[in-house]
Order: C-alpha cells, then sequence, then structure tokens
C-alpha cells in the first residue's frame, strides 16, 4: 500500500518545512511503504494555490532533501508530483485572480476561469520546467517522480480534444494532443539518472460531459505506457462539480469502486498500474490485488485517519485500525478552507508537532467523563492511554451521542464507524464504561473524581415561531424526531434548515425517500452550504433525484393553519408556503450544560467539552476532548 498524492496545507512560503515532515514522517514509521508527496509546481504559471509546493528554484532541494531523509528512515520510498494546473486555479497568494495558462482559451465550470492560450515558447519553457524540477527531486534524494496528468490538469487539458482547440502541432489530432505530455516526459528522462523512477498520474475517465471519456484516458494510457515505469489511475476532473467529487470521493461511493477500470487497464499495458480510490481497509486491498485489478492501492485517507494501519495489519491488529469513514470534512474540506489537514477522528493528523509528546502522565488522576459522544470518548480514551484511571457515564442506552443519528441519513452510513472506532480506542485503553447512567450533583460528588470532564452534548433548538390566529394545523416536529422515527402525516413536508448542513438536506432527502413532496427551506445560499465541497455535491444531488424542492435564504417566521411563512434573509420579503401537512425543524442545537454550571457552583474540578461547550461539528467535538486530555 502507498499514500497517493494529497495537498497538506503545509508548506512554508511555498517550501517543504518542519511540520510537513513531522505529518508524512508519521506515515513513514505506521509502516507504510511508498510515499508521494503533494504536488510541487514546475514553473512561475503553475502556481494554482496559495498552499502549493513550488520547486522552481535550487534553493527548495534542501527542504526536500530533509523530508526524504525523514522517510528514508523507515525504509519507506519517496516520491515527488511534478504539476501544472494550466487553467485549473483556485487561489493566488495575493488574493487577486491570476493569468492562468491552457491549451486553449475554453473555460473551466468549477473556477469560472477563462484561461488565455499558451504560446509555443512557454510550453517549451514549461516542458523544460519539468525537466529542471525532476533533477532538483533526484539532487535531493527523492526516489521518483510522478507526473500528474490526472483530474483535468494541464497534460491532461493537452490530451483532450474538448479543452485543446489547436491548430498547431500541439492541437488537432491524437499525436499532437500527447506531443506535450510525451515531451515532458522525454525532458524528465534526459534531466534525471538511469534507475530513477518516472510513472505518471491519470484519470480513467474524468465523469463529466466535457472530460475524457474512460476509453479515451485508457488510449492515452498506452499510448505512455511505453515511456513510464508505472501509471497511477484515478478519476474525474478538477474542471467541474460532477468530475470534482472524485477527486476524494465521500462515503456515498463503494469502496475500490475503480477497480474494474485499474483491471481493465493493467491487462493492456506492461507497467505496474496503482490504484486510488476510497480503499480503506486492509482486506479490500488485498482483495483488489489477490485478484489481480491492480499491482498497488493509494490508501491515502486511511492513513491520515490512522498512520499506523500498516503496522496493525502486518501484525494482525485490524480490529485495531481507526477506519476512514470517508466524511472528508478534516481532510479535504481543510485544503479547500486554505487550513492544514487533519481528520475528525484523530486530529493529531497535521498536528504532529503539537501533539507529538502525549506520554504517560506524570500524576495520575482519577477523571470522570460525563457523556459519550464522540468529545467524551476521545477524552476518556487518550486520559486511559495516558496513564489516568477513567470512567465514563452515558446515560443513554448506547454511546455515541448524535453520530448515531448521523448515520441513518442517506449515504451517510459509514459515519456511525466514528462511535465504533473511538469505543474501540477507549476500551482498549482501560476506560471504564457505564451506560444508562445519568450523572447529577450528588452522583458525580459521590464519584470523588480528581477532575471532571462534562461531554454532555447539545439538544435541538426551536427557534421563536409565531402562531398567527392561534392555529397550527401542521404538526411541528424535529429533525431527531424524524431520524427517531416519528410518523410524518401524508402530504407535502417543509424541512427548516438554519445551518445548512447534513442534517436539514439529509432529513429531507429520508423524508422524500418514504414518499413525501418536500420542500427544504435553507437560511443561507445553498443547501449544503456549510459542507465540504464533494459531501454537498452528492449529497445535494441526491436530493434532487428524490424531487426535493429547496428554497435559499429563507428562515421560518410563522405558522398559520398548515401554511408556512418564510423571511427572505436578503430582502425581508414575507413568503407563504401553503398547504404544508408538517414542518420538520432542523434549526441547530442548543449546549447541554446545566450540569456544568451546578457543578462549578460547588467548587469542582470541571473541564466542559464538544456540544456541551458550544454546539459545532464532530471535529471540534473530539478536538476538544484530545486537548482537555493532553492538559493533565
Amino acid at each position: 500500500m502507498f499514500s497517493s498524492g494529497h495537498d497538506t496545507v503545509m508548506a512554508e512560503n511555498g517550501r517543504v518545512g518542519d511540520q510537513l515532515i513531522a505529518y508524512q514522517r508519521a506515515r513513514a514509521a505506521g509502516g507504510v511503504g511508498h510515499i508521494v508527496l503533494q504536488v510541487s509546481g514546475v514553473h512561475q504559471t503553475a502556481e494554482y494555490t496559495d498552499s502549493e509546493l513550488m520547486a522552481t528554484s535550487d534553493d527548495v532541494i534542501p527542504g526536500y532533501r530533509k523530508i526524504a531523509q525523514a522517510i528514508h528512515e523507515y525504509d519507506c520510498h519517496v516520491f515527488a508530483q511534478l504539476f501544472h494546473g494550466g487553467r485549473e486555479v483556485m487561489t493566488t497568494p495575493d488574493g487577486l485572480l491570476g493569468v492562468a495558462w491552457a491549451p486553449s482559451a475554453v473555460p473551466n465550470e468549477r473556477f469560472h476561469v477563462m484561461p488565455r492560450e499558451l504560446p509555443i515558447t512557454l510550453i517549451e519553457e514549461i516542458v523544460h520546467g519539468f525537466g529542471l524540477t525532476a533533477a532538483r527531486m533526484a539532487t535531493a534524494g527523492i526516489d521518483g517522480v510522478e507526473i500528474v496528468a490526472s483530474h483535468g490538469y494541464l497534460p491532461s487539458q493537452f490530451i483532450n480534444a474538448r479543452a485543446n482547440i489547436r491548430e498547431d502541432i500541439y492541437g488537432g489530432s491524437f499525436e499532437n494532443r500527447m506531443r506535450f505530455t510525451r515531451e515532458i516526459i522525454e525532458a524528465v528522462r534526459e534531466a534525471t539518472p538511469d534507475g530513477f523512477v518516472v510513472g505518471l498520474r491519470i484519470s480513467l475517465g474524468e465523469r463529466d460531459q466535457d472530460g475524457l471519456t474512460p476509453a479515451e484516458s485508457m488510449t492515452a494510457c498506452q499510448h505512455l505506457a511505453p515511456l513510464v515505469d508505472y501509471l497511477s489511475v484515478t478519476a474525474g476532473s478538477s474542471a467541474t462539480y460532477a468530475g470534482s467529487v472524485h477527486i476524494v470521493p465521500p462515503m456515498n461511493y463503494p469502496p475500490g469502486y475503480l477497480a474494474d477500470l485499474s483491471s481493465q487497464l493493467r491487462t493492456t499495458v506492461d507497467v505496474p498500474v496503482f490504484l486510488t480510490g476510497r480503499i480503506n481497509t486492509p482486506a479490500e486491498a488485498e482483495r483488489i490485488l489477490s485478484n489481480g485489478k491492480a499491482d498497488a492501492v493509494a490508501m491515502t485517507r486511511a492513513l491520515i485517519c490512522d498512520p499506523l494501519l500498516p503496522q496493525k495489519a502486518r501484525t494482525g491488529k485490524t480490529d485495531e485500525i481507526r477506519l476512514c469513514i470517508g466524511c472528508n470534512q478534516a481532510c479535504i474540506g481543510h485544503f479547500h478552507m486554505g487550513v492544514p489537514i487533519s481528520c475528525i477522528q484523530y486530529p493529531e493528523s497535521g498536528r504532529e508537532l503539537e501533539f507529538s509528546d502525549l506520554s504517560v502522565a506524570k500524576n495520575p488522576k482519577r477523571i470522570l467523563v460525563i457523556g459519550g459522544g464522540p468529545a467524551g470518548l476521545k477524552a476518556a480514551a487518550v486520559s486511559a492511554a495516558r496513564g489516568h484511571d477513567v470512567e465514563l457515564w452515558e446515560s443513554a442506552p448506547r454511546v455515541g451521542g448524535q453520530a448515531l443519528l448521523a448515520q441513518l441519513l442517506p449515504g451517510r452510513a459509514e459515519f456511525g464507524a466514528i462511535v465504533t472506532n473511538l469505543l474501540g480506542e477507549a476500551t482498549r485503553a482501560g476506560v471504564r464504561i457505564s451506560i444508562n447512567k445519568t450523572a447529577d450533583v450528588n452522583s458525580v460528588a459521590g464519584h470523588n473524581a480528581d477532575l471532571v470532564v462534562i461531554a454532555t452534548g447539545a439538544l435541538p433548538y426551536a427557534p421563536l415561531i409565531e402562531t398567527l390566529a392561534g392555529e397550527v394545523n401542521s404538526p411541528v416536529v424535529n429533525s431527531w424526531e424524524v431520524l427517531n422515527g416519528a410518523e410524518l402525516p401524508a402530504g407535502e413536508i417543509l424541512v427548516a434548515d438554519w445551518r445548512g448542513d447534513w442534517i436539514g438536506l439529509g432529513v429531507a432527502t429520508l423524508i422524500a425517500q418514504r414518499g413525501h413532496s418536500v420542500t427544504l427551506a435553507v437560511q443561507g445560499w445553498a443547501a449544503g452550504h456549510a459542507l465540504q465541497q464533494y459531501v454537498r455535491n452528492e449529497m445535494l444531488a441526491d436530493a434532487i433525484r428524490h424531487k426535493v424542492s429547496v428554497r435559499t435564504d429563507l428562515r421560518i417566521r410563522g405558522i398559520a393553519g398548515n401554511t408556512v411563512l418564510l423571511g427572505h434573509t436578503l430582502t425581508g420579503a414575507v413568503i407563504e408556503i401553503p398547504g404544508m401537512s408538517a414542518i420538520v425543524l432542523a434549526t441547530g442545537h442548543t449546549s447541554n450544560d446545566s450540569l456544568f454550571d451546578e457543578l462549578v457552583g460547588r467548587g469542582a474540578n470541571v473541564h466542559l467539552i464538544g456540544d456541551a461547550l458550544a454546539p459545532r461539528t464532530a471535529e471540534e467535538a473530539v478536538l476538544d476532548g484530545l486537548r482537555v486530555a493532553a492538559e493533565f
């Protein structure tokens, strides 16, 4: 298995720094055999984000040498990705719109970029840049390079006849459209020593109407395979909303969903084929390899979630692996926000320098954790692992908190694994867990804990809704009640969504699946606007397929009979939607913190974390749990 190239937002002024080295060292130490670093820009026109590694001068060599040495300490190979995005430009260091260059002046959909057509002199300069960058990597001790021709980036744009409408030697015929990528490979070969590995990453179909089809990609691979040492295959394109989902496919997609395509390619080329795409367990990886569908598999998000996965698999401890759930929130989600990547289940990822020493506590304490959601489970697990005596009380029949509800939504079943993972960690660390146990001031005082952690979560928030004429004919329920099985009357349902996250959008789709007509009124610019882009796009597409009517920029104000009154958040206009048989509120949460206030009043040593501190997401809850456990 290997870790494929993925942006970490850990570049320091475009250079390799200590944070990135620590991050990749942790994966190498966990036993992965091969690491592909994130993209490195090969030319000054190749900067597609303000967090990109740029390798356009020799002064970057020491940084790459340092990261290569760190990875090599663990007998792990390391390759660098050579990159030019062409028309795919997300952000620039100064926030201004830069000039993007591409084979032709054909715009993209996702970033709304209209590029300039590359002149031949600049094409030659970029090709030369690939060679120079490869030479720098070889000098730094990097074992090989991977040319990024995937996801609609510059080489792909040249290959694609719908993005490349040139009429010179780089456009028109298939041979001409392949010329740019061939010249890159030749330049890299000429600039590097014998034995230096040169691979090519490519999408086996870009999954949109204007992108390369699987057949076109297969033909390109067959043409280029004799020139490279391996092919690394994926799917999708950065250029479009539908295609970009496959860059980091969310949990809606089945594990290893591209394996049949890689298998098909493997029978037609004579070089190893590496596969990426939702491979998150050793068992799935083994199935793909043993069935001859790929020569190596990337488990990138799985390694972000659990850097020790290879070691655990090798020693027969697969039940201890922290399984990736494909939520995309803190990995690619952080990248899209421009902050260093992490993992909602394992916030130590990306914070290796901050949490480099979670050693055994010098003064072990008796700790009581109240609440068994993600925050409480993480606090308990890490505290016990550090040598504290930890007990956790949960008032419900099961631990898990809101994660147990999240897994009930369409396409979100895997989210429940966060509970399985954290519960396993807590149990193995020696946490004593009591369920169906309600805490109060007296029971907590009787426990004689040195430290009490309150992780009692949150409850649904009900906004003030005016009832006109004193009459409400349509029942009003909250999203939790729907997920817990509340029956809704036949007819049209309105879902009022304040947050714009998975709850309102998911509940609306769930109700539609049950046969209702559904209107989703979102208090924001889009349904799912608070979600990671690929997750939002998939969930929104599912809602549209189930005929959910989405109306944006609306807040619920009142109810008169079976008419819902909504206020437009921009104009203030009142909008009436009549004929609603029920109203479902997905209007956020309010902290369940009363026990904390009572304990503070008694002078207890008490800490408040997770949604009990402030209603947020599972990511903040788990990080709260880690941080409180790291303090003592």
